[in-house]
């Protein structure tokens, strides 16, 4: 009899069952993928907490113990990967090689005000812990305009913010931490500039200049889906028209009979 029992063999079946628990609907997949999802939205939750705090050795360690916990499962999804120049190349895993890297950077640089940067871009995963749970919960679909809209304004906030403190920390005394960043990207964005803080130097008003122009529009946006009329999205076949009443029958720019799904419970 052929001897099946052979480490090429168990590698294949490991692969195979954490194959299966990341790309498959089964329920024991599925709860193993809702625990990860957990895990990412609590990550969101500590990088965005630990920017106000000072670094000490505590933070050190918490990050070590992180980013291991990260290395480890991004090792995994590279060893089951069926393409893994695509998962080393596509945007959200480099954004994770980077944050991983950040995570130990604290053993080799001090610039730990450099590296608030790199945490702030973990707040791009919310953008996947959003689509996850739109997928399994009907709220977040009655709500995705205003849901990323308003996702889209903080990730924004924040991660200008930690640009603002890298850029401005030691050379503007007016920023003496990342909550100083943080009230000028605000007052900023909202256009109220109460002038008590501003940016020196050309790159400094460079970026006063990109908060001013991206930040008033995505500010905008998140008003507009706010008080807009709920639609749903679904692309007219004949005119192009993209958003729709829920329960359209007709598309109100061409008349054209439309299709959109609907499970006829009340808004």
């Amino acid at each position: 009899m052929p001897q099946t029992d052979t480490p090429a063999a168990r590698n294949k079946s490991i692969r195979d069952t954490l194959r299966h628990l990341y790309e498959s609907a089964s329920p024991r997949a599925m709860r193993m993928r809702w625990a990860m999802l957990e895990i990412d939205a609590l990550l969101v939750a500590f990088f965005l907490v630990t920017t106000f705090v000072e670094h000490g050795q505590w933070l050190i360690t918490a990050d070590y113990v992180i980013g291991s916990i990260l290395l480890i499962e991004w090792m995994v999804r590279l060893w089951i990967s069926r393409d893994r120049i695509g998962l080393l190349t596509q945007p959200m895993g480099v954004l994770d090689i980077a944050v991983i890297l950040s995570l130990f950077a604290p053993s080799i640089t001090e610039n730990f005000v450099f590296l608030r940067i790199l945490r702030a871009l973990r707040l791009l995963r919310s953008y996947h812990v959003l689509r996850e749970l739109r997928k399994r919960y009907r709220f977040f679909t009655q709500h995705e305009q205003v849901i990323f809209a308003g996702t889209n304004l903080i990730v924004f906030i924040f991660i200008v913010s930690a640009a603002v403190y890298a850029l401005q920390y030691r050379v503007n005394e007016q920023i003496t931490d990342y909550v100083d960043a943080l009230y000028f990207t605000i007052t900023t964005l909202t256009t109220t500039g109460f002038g008590d803080i501003v940016m020196v130097g050309s790159g400094g008003r460079l970026l006063a200049a990109v908060i001013m122009i991206v930040g008033v529009s995505l500010f905008l946006r998140l008003i507009q889906a706010i008080f807009r009329p709920s639609k749903v999205d679904y692309e007219c076949p004949d005119c192009g028209l993209a958003r729709h009443d829920p329960d359209a029958i007709h598309c109100k720019h061409c008349g054209r009979l439309l299709h959109i799904f609907n499970t006829g419970d009340a808004s």
